[in-house]
């Protein structure tokens, strides 16, 4: 390694390094005002622009809560699951809760984004540092003695542009797509929910954001039924008229040698990205995945999980933990997951659940199909398809593109914190792959 690169450590490089407070639960007036409060599982990789909970000034004055300036690195120093070792960078002055570790960074001896990609680089060493009983933690002063090893501030900032323009651009691309999901539910509400084409024509305007073919497909008037008014020629039906619930199983382990593409519940909660495994690393049997699926978690509905993959092979399986349907003749798949993804659904599947603990709560498989719902006609089923289908390959394309960059930041990620690889090398790689 060069001479460039000096060892120290983070507490040497940081004005501050202190934890957070947690105000009393049980006295409301330190809660909903306007403070933002830090919990460490919001503490994952990330930019801090808000937090789930606020409190209030007497919360500040009666907690060892303090205000963390801008730009601080928050590390997380405990929590269930792998929460602990996890960095983010606040954008906003906040509090934090007393699991979480603030470093207040000296910009003359690092630069605090930086000294967080390093961290990040380095998780597994971190949480190797955890000590405590049953629940493993980390503390104040093992991340202030954590070895820090870098160059001068100016090529640590240099390296941290390479991986903030990477974070930033994957940013966009999930913001554009929570854009383009909510132009297709706000579409899928319009249609199916209020029936504004249907009240617009009603009352003698014509439909708006559409032609007069498609607003030619639509009647001019409701009619009531035993659950409420629908459009005219509609029908009141349930989920199973529309989308039809797929059984089978697979063991993958009769394969060993096949490549799977496996959708399951960890794959899911990291970016929605199919594993591609042998079946000899499988272990239990799982479901086929047609080409056209939806896929609905039945485990824990208060934590919904509707995956509508982008493409799936010819050996797609996906865990027995999630049901598949496919669309009947008549309706399409992006239908069913605007059906499957609408509050007013999920609310409906919570109701299903069986079990008492909160992490194990299931839905029975064949009540989702019952679940009532308006059936509208083939063919406007087949103009919301023309609509929403190029904009769910969009997220798609864009998901993959997201994915290709992080794989990239995470390849290049511990090679440059080390010194390994050079900034000019990395630039030039990047180059050639993005």
């Amino acid at each position: 390694m060069s001479v460039e690169w000096q060892d120290t450590t983070i507490g040497a490089v940081c004005l501050k390094v202190f934890s957070g407070g947690t105000p009393i639960s049980t006295n409301p007036s330190y809660y909903g005002g306007a403070i933002p409060w830090l919990r460490t599982k919001e503490v994952n990789y990330g930019k801090v622009f808000d937090t789930e909970q606020h409190i209030t000034e007497l919360g500040l004055e009666n907690s060892s809560a303090k205000l963390v300036p801008v730009n601080s690195v928050i590390v997380a120093m405990y929590g269930n699951g792998d929460t602990a070792g996890r960095v983010a960078v606040n954008k906003i002055p906040l509090t934090t809760n007393q699991a979480c570790c603030n470093l207040v960074v000296d910009p003359a001896k690092a630069d605090f984004r930086f000294v967080y990609y390093f961290l990040m680089g380095r998780y597994q060493e971190l949480v190797d540092l955890k000590n405590g009983g049953a629940q493993q933690n980390l503390n104040g002063q093992l991340i202030k003695a954590f070895p820090f090893c870098a160059p001068d501030v100016c090529e640590q900032s240099a390296i941290a542009d390479v991986f903030e323009s990477l974070d930033d651009r994957i940013t966009l691309l999930r913001e554009t797509n929570a854009t383009l999901e909510a132009i297709a539910q706000a579409l899928f509400k319009s249609w199916f929910v209020d029936f504004d084409p249907v009240r617009a024509k009603m009352e003698g305007r014509a439909p708006e954001g559409m032609d007069e073919a498609t607003a030619a497909l639509f009647p001019d008037a409701l009619e009531e039924s035993e659950l409420g008014w629908v459009p005219k020629g509609w029908r009141f039906g349930e989920v199973g008229d529309f989308a039809e619930l797929k059984k089978g199983t697979v063991n993958p382990g009769m394969q060993p040698d096949t490549v799977f593409e496996h959708f399951s519940l960890p794959a899911f909660d990291d970016g929605q990205r199919p594993v591609i495994e042998r079946g000899a690393t499988i272990k239990s049997n799982k479901t086929p995945v047609p080409s056209d699926a939806v896929l609905l978690s039945k485990l824990n509905p208060h934590i919904p999980r509707i995956w509508l993959p982008g493409t799936s092979g010819r050996n797609a399986i996906c865990s027995t933990e999630f049901l598949v349907f496919q669309p009947t003749a008549a309706s399409c798949r992006e239908l069913i997951y605007c059906v499957f993804s609408s509050t007013s659904f999920i609310g409906r599947l919570q109701q299903l659940v069986t079990g008492t603990s909160n992490s194990h709560q299931r839905i029975k498989p064949d009540q989702v199909a019952k679940i009532e719902h308006v059936v509208p006609t083939p063919t406007v089923v087949r103009a919301f398809e023309s609509l929403a289908a190029p904009l769910f390959e969009r997220v798609h394309a864009n998901r993959m593109q997201a994915q290709t960059l992080a794989t990239i930041r995470d390849t290049l990620l511990p090679r440059l914190i080390s010194g390994q690889l050079r900034l000019p090398e990395a630039q030039a790689l990047l180059k050639e792959t993005v």
